[in-house]
């Protein structure tokens, strides 16, 4: 865990490292800036580097040991989680299929390193993202930077990527496009951090006086070079230009290109310089692609570098130039207008300098200082939200010497409408358990904690007065140490607030069981810093993933955990137990469950729902066969 005042995190990347793509570099940029901030970074993305791949094992190895060895070296940390899987090339950027071995080694990291936080970029399954959300013990941000559909997730294998997306607790995206799109898909709020754009040294010496420059950075798919080229011809022989085009691959891109236009254009290659190198110094910057594999990194190190980017007329594109205030703009795949809107600048300097002004001065434009500020941000503001584990003193002093007891949180009695064991009954049965505290949750009532209460002296158990609220629309939440009725039917927030009214506790119960009316993950973080303690083991829950999902929430946020039988019936009763210190009232209570144990009984949980079957709806007369066995076993 972090140590005071810095964080520790995690930024997992699905591309692999070194490669050109934005995602690297926002990895990249962010995490160098947050480690000169005192903050402990590891970067962990999949490489085709296989030595750096084995140093990575050695590594996760040694944290088994020593966690600290992680970052004994380097801060930011990388991590080479897996072997990139080839894909032939195409025009398309498509995302890497994820590693086979990129799960086991996130799973192993997360389990011998405790970050305060994990920061997925991309995370659509199956990807490191998605590995990376699978095996998270933390608070996890998820950045998604693409405004592109992926069908796999979106249709194929939604219902997996709807399951590790309800792990996310604060989404972020790199533009309006995207953030629209995939909140088309994946409802929630998302934050715009768009990203930044330093400004390079200039790899080419200016061009000489009046004659413009001219660059595309050949990053988008291979029609937009195409489609450039084709502009070039068009513009009128009096234009002094020249034009410089960025290129990388193995092939010469001006092979086919007539000699007089050749004269007019200079080739660069990554060995030369890097793309924001050859933007700098340039007067226009064009980028032509047709959606399949745009390049807004391009516009933004325009902008940055004091280049007009002239763009087609796509979404992304547009938010960067923004209505003609920074740039200027042609439809898709119209060399023609291309080929004007470059004469246009060309003959008008004054529209040029109005336009890199205002892209210069534009947010767009910004370092990445600024875009880590907006990163560390959302940070504090999650690592805020936590429960502090210190707890009250005063009452922690209080339970010094106390003797321990055993407790059931959960439970119901006949004035539930689906239960029908008598409030005598379970009151007997707790005894003979030995039980010394239970709460009695009656759905939407309290007149049978009331009644417990007034006869719990007479069998020696301690009654916590509860009710398990049903809510509009935002599932159940149950009030301890209440003392009135509290209606159902309001919403989770207003629920809550009347709990608080009455000096109550708030109690979530089963909080993932899809089984029952549970608030989703987007309820729950609403109201995160009201919960005092969340049920991270309920025996009736027929799925025991859903208990795993609780534990991961309350361990993260600081949530004192809490259990219960769930019971409907008697025979169930104790079937869990939380072991801890006798107390008086809720703040002692809620002190004595930080340091409780929490106590599991083996029970044929099949045979206790039949009873309950049996008792209830499923059978006639259940209730007075509940009395009736009381009234034999009194004899």
């Amino acid at each position: 865990m972090s140590r005071a005042g810095s964080l520790q995190v995690a930024q997992v990347s699905p591309q692999p490292w070194g490669s050109r793509h934005e995602i690297d570099e926002f990895v990249a940029r962010t995490s160098e800036h947050l480690a000169q901030r005192g903050h402990r970074v590891l970067i962990a993305a999949p490489s085709d580097s296989r030595t750096a791949i084995r140093e990575s094992r050695r590594a996760i190895s040694a944290a088994k040991d020593d966690p600290d060895s992680l970052f004994a070296d380097e801060n930011p940390r990388l991590l080479a989680v897996g072997q990139r899987i080839p894909l032939p090339s195409g025009p398309r950027r498509r995302p890497p299929p994820i590693p086979v071995d990129v799960s086991r080694s996130l799973e192993q990291v997360f389990e011998r390193v405790e970050f305060d936080l994990v920061h997925v970029h991309e995370p659509f399954a199956p990807s490191a993202g998605s590995a990376a959300l699978r095996h998270s013990l933390s608070l996890n941000v998820a950045t998604f930077h693409e405004p592109a559909e992926r069908v796999l997730s979106t249709q194929v294998a939604r219902m997996l990527v709807e399951m590790f997306f309800g792990r996310i607790d604060a989404r972020t995206a790199s533009s309006e496009a995207t953030g629209e799109l995939i909140e088309r898909f994946f409802p929630g709020a998302y934050e715009l951090i768009r990203p930044g754009a330093d400004r390079a040294e200039p790899a080419l010496p200016p061009a000489p006086d009046g004659r413009l420059r001219i660059v595309h950075c050949a990053e988008e798919e291979r029609g937009a070079l195409r489609l450039f080229l084709r502009a070039l011809r068009k513009l009128p022989d009096d234009l002094d230009w020249e034009a410089v085009i960025w290129f990388d691959g193995p092939t010469d891109p001006l092979a086919r290109v007539s000699r007089k236009l050749r004269e007019r254009l200079r080739l660069l290659r990554p060995g030369d310089c890097d793309p924001a190198q050859a933007l700098s110094g340039a007067d226009i910057c064009v980028l032509a692609s047709g959606g399949v594999r745009a390049a807004p990194r391009v516009a933004r190190e325009a902008l940055a570098a004091g280049a007009t980017p002239l763009v087609s007329h796509l979404e992304l594109y547009r938010e960067i130039v923004g209505d003609g205030e920074r740039g200027l703009i042609f439809p898709v795949g119209d060399w023609l207008t291309l080929a004007a809107q470059i004469e246009r600048l060309a003959r008008d300097s004054g529209l040029r300098e109005r336009l890199a002004r205002a892209g210069r001065d534009s947010g767009e434009a910004r370092d990445w200082q600024a875009v880590t500020d907006d990163v560390e941000a959302v940070y504090r503001r999650l690592v805020s939200r936590r429960h502090d584990p210190a707890g009250d003193p005063a009452a922690r002093g209080r339970l010094k010497g106390r003797a321990l007891i055993h407790c059931d949180l959960h439970m119901h009695t006949d004035h539930s409408p689906d239960c029908a064991t008598p409030v005598r009954t379970l009151l007997e049965t707790a005894a003979e358990r030995g039980l010394g505290a239970i709460a009695i949750t009656d759905h939407n009532e309290v007149s049978g904690a009331l009644e417990a209460r007034e006869i719990a002296e007479e069998v020696g158990i301690k009654i916590i007065v509860a009710e398990e609220v049903k809510t509009a629309h935002q599932g159940e939440v149950i009030g301890l140490f209440i003392e009135e009725k509290i209606d159902r039917g309001m919403s989770l927030a207003e629920t809550i607030a009347e709990i608080r009214r009455q000096g109550g506790l708030i109690y979530v119960p089963h909080p993932f069981d899809r089984m029952h009316s549970v608030p989703d993950y987007e309820h729950l973080l609403e109201v995160v810093e009201e919960i005092d303690i969340l049920e991270v083991f309920n025996p009736r829950i027929a799925v025991n993933s859903f208990n795993e999902e609780a534990v991961r929430f309350a361990r993260k946020y600081d949530i004192v955990p809490g259990a219960g039988s769930d019971s409907h019936v008697a025979q169930g009763l104790g079937s869990v137990m939380i072991r801890l210190q006798d107390f008086e009232g809720p703040e002692e209570f809620l002190e004595s469950m930080r340091a409780a144990d929490i106590v599991r009984k083996h029970k044929n949980m099949v045979y206790v729902q039949t009873l309950k079957f049996l008792q209830t709806s499923g059978g006639r007369g259940g209730a007075a066969l509940a009395a009736r066995r009381h009234e034999v076993g009194k004899s």
